[in-house]
């Protein structure tokens, strides 16, 4: 096993633009709005780009080497995260996301919890995440009147901004605003409104699970230093972990054989060395680490965010005790 990248998955969506050219050169033409850079869906999966398995399917490298891939303690009939960088030179729909259950039984897909580091924003560039001063019925009549706007919340955003968008969260990316999103496996929206788009809506849907109590914050988290970087516990969840590492020069840890890794770069440049393999790690890469890999070294000096499904209790007795106590 070596750390793993997969090819980018461009789709072009109305909203998108030509954002992910300020740091890549592979983009098809026309007006991409994501990338889908570590996928194991039905909708979009990867290719793997680099080393001996180059040009394997993400889903023939689970079928053949399973537990190895993605760790003993995961799913491997079903990959559970996402990867993409998403990038808006228009509206995102304002919409809402269903949690497994209810996605589960109408969908037959998962439900999606995601989370948004801003890679890139415009000035005055700005996010909705959740609402205000409403509940379900106020917000009915304003999808029927087409006047959102005083119940939306709204919150200016820079690089760096981080939020936890929970499902039953409304939310939409304004203009101006490129994310890293890190989210379960799923593809599964339901459109509120759409700024008269002529696209589908799906209200009846939303409002099924939209939950008015959630509020959107922007996520500071707690940072500890360690030799050679700082690493701040982001989120902490039962979908996802994220822990942002800023490297300063050397970091070296090894993989858990219960669980898969992956990072993404949200700033700077440096590389990846294992079982000796080497990596180049740009901005806006992503790539995963599998369960199996042993020791790793990360050299350089960026910003790298690690994504993996935790085990939850561990994961607060180990990581979030020692902070608070």
């Amino acid at each position: 096993m070596y750390p793993i990248k997969f090819e980018n998955l461009y789709y072009e969506r109305i909203w998108g633009g030509r954002g992910l050219e300020k740091f890549r050169d592979n983009m098809p033409s026309g007006v991409i709005g994501e990338s889908w850079d570590i996928a194991c869906h039905r909708n979009g999966t990867g290719i793997i780009e680099n080393g001996e398995l180059k040009e394997m399917s993400f889903s023939e490298l689970i079928k053949k080497y399973g537990n190895e891939v993605v760790g003993d303690k995961m799913d491997k009939e079903t990959f559970p995260l996402l990867i993409k960088l998403i990038t808006a030179d228009d509206k995102l729909s304002v919409q809402v996301h269903p949690d497994d259950e209810y996605a589960k039984k109408i969908e037959n897909d998962l439900g999606k919890t995601e989370a948004w580091y801003v890679v890139d924003a415009e000035p005055n560039a700005s996010l909705i995440v959740g609402t205000k001063n409403c509940d379900k019925e106020t917000f009915k009549k304003a999808i029927e009147l087409s006047d959102l706007d005083p119940y939306l919340n709204k919150i200016p955003v820079k690089k760096g901004d981080m939020f936890y968008v929970k499902s039953g969260l409304v939310h939409a990316i304004c203009e101006g605003v490129t994310i890293a999103e890190i989210q379960q496996s799923s593809d599964t929206t339901y459109r509120v409104y759409d700024y008269n788009r002529g696209r589908e809506i799906h209200v009846e849907k939303a409002l099924d699970v939209i939950d008015f109590s959630l509020k959107g914050e922007n996520i500071k988290g707690v940072t500890i230093h360690k030799e050679g970087f700082d690493k701040t516990i982001l989120c902490l969840s039962e979908f996802f972990t994220i822990q942002k590492y800023e490297v300063k020069e050397t970091v070296t840890e090894s993989s858990d054989k219960d669980r898969f890794y992956l990072f993404t770069c949200v700033d700077g440049e440096g590389k990846i060395e294992a079982n000796g393999t080497t990596l180049d790690i740009k901005f806006g890469d992503s790539f995963l680490i599998p369960a199996y890999l042993g020791e790793y070294t990360l050299k350089g000096e960026f910003t790298l965010l690690k994504s993996y499904v935790p085990d939850l209790l561990k994961e607060k007795e180990e990581i979030v005790s020692p902070i608070l106590f």
